[in-house]
């Protein structure tokens, strides 16, 4: 980093109120898948990870997908909101705010997104041949009848308040990257003829469904969040056009906030993190599936570089488009990105891949100072989530394995 100069920031340092939630500054850790549970519980290597992130002074941190339900799973070792999870959770909700922040709990299922076998068709928005199982042998899927929606909207809602019951302040319902409530969103995958497929309104009425069971579950007591895809990326998919739609219609519906992300994990992976993976990824990765898809990803996506606020232009014309509070999400490496960010009208901004690069980026950027972030975007902290320590900058320490392995409450 460079030198510091004193040169207030009092915008960056400003409170944020997000529904019943007041932040302390206007920044925030985004969602980072981080590797660090263990049949489904936390460890204490998360606990230390995201208490460091409050430490270095980001207002509020999101803790990566937290399934709402056992078969909402993407991968084995993944969090689950049940009684199980409960007491860790709580040991990780407590340390964050004794570092003075606040935490999220992201939830989601993952629809057809998943690689766990042996638990049946995995569930989509629509039935049929399933691409993403190519890698795990699901060749099929199944399209979620209406008994089927009922019961995960309320798990989601039974997810948000066993969050609220560990500590959280806050929950982020995931609409993005191909996980299901995205799966409903996305022509890509929704091919319904009933009222939850066509036209836009219809699907996105069950993923309004869920915010709105979450609304009623939790919204007087905790910020209810909602991080989606502004576009999918690749064709057949949502523009940006659908992208502001969505954003209206969650809107109408009574988010808190949105989180501008976009992509798909399968199919754009690089408009996701507005650059290419490099091969070194699969290099730390033992998992067979994972090799090959990051294998598939090199080999048929077309080299992308990285640029600084590379989702800015397409936030703005969700910016436009509402009223409500918004996160800025995307090639955000120095304190000038953040003024500018703010400074264009977005309430809050997300951070990434610089803060798992320094945790003290945030409070510098209070502080005042002109700093560029060290981190170099390579993506290769993404693969990181694989090793035994769970995810880590490469430039730095890697993460603690004997930590990783040990519950967050043992």
């Amino acid at each position: 980093m460079n030198a510091p100069q004193t040169t207030p920031m009092p915008q960056a340092g400003s409170p944020l109120t997000l529904g019943p939630l007041r932040l302390k500054n206007r920044l925030i850790k985004a969602a980072t898948n981080e590797g660090m549970s263990r049949d489904g519980l936390p460890t204490q290597q998360l606990v230390r990870f995201h208490e460091g992130i409050a430490a270095g002074g980001a207002a509020l941190t999101t803790v990566a997908y937290c399934a709402v339900s056992a078969e909402g799973t993407t991968l084995p070792d993944q969090i689950q909101l049940n009684e199980a999870a409960l007491p860790h959770l709580r040991v990780l909700t407590q340390a964050v705010h004794r570092q003075g922040g606040a935490a999220s709990a992201q939830i989601t299922h993952g629809g057809c997104f998943t690689f766990i076998r042996g638990r049946g068709r995995p569930l989509s928005a629509s039935g049929g041949f399933n691409k993403i199982g190519l890698m795990s042998g699901q060749f099929l899927k199944r399209g979620l009848g209406e008994a089927d929606m009922e019961r995960i909207a309320e798990q989601f809602a039974e997810g948000a308040r066993l969050a609220r019951r560990a500590g959280f302040d806050a929950v982020e319902i995931h609409m993005g990257h191909g996980y299901l409530l995205s799966q409903f969103l996305s022509p890509l995958y929704n091919r319904r003829r009933d009222a939850y497929g066509g036209s836009l309104e219809n699907r996105a009425r069950f993923p309004r469904r869920v915010l709105r069971r979450v609304l009623d579950a939790v919204g007087d007591e905790m910020a209810v969040i909602c991080k989606y895809s502004m576009t999918d990326g690749c064709r057949g998919g949502n523009g940006i056009e659908e992208g502001v739609e969505i954003a209206r219609q969650l809107e109408r519906e009574g988010a808190h906030l949105l989180v501008l992300s976009a992509g798909l994990n399968a199919e754009s992976i690089t408009t996701m993190f507005g650059s290419s993976f490099p091969a070194e990824n699969r290099a730390v990765v033992s998992n067979p599936i994972m090799r090959a898809g990051m294998y598939l990803q090199e080999r048929f996506q077309r080299e992308i570089p990285f640029r600084e606020l590379y989702l800015l232009e397409m936030a703005r014309r969700v910016r436009r488009a509402v009223d409500m509070p918004l996160a800025y999400l995307g090639g955000v490496s120095s304190a000038a990105n953040v003024e500018r960010a703010l400074g264009e009208g977005f309430e809050g901004v997300a951070l990434g891949r610089v803060l798992i690069h320094d945790p003290g980026f945030v409070a510098a950027v209070c502080r005042g100072q002109a700093l560029h972030s060290g981190c170099t975007h390579c993506n290769r902290c993404v693969a990181m989530m694989y090793t035994d320590g769970g995810t880590s900058c490469v430039l730095g320490r890697p993460g603690d394995p004997e930590l990783n392995r040990r519950p967050a409450a043992g």
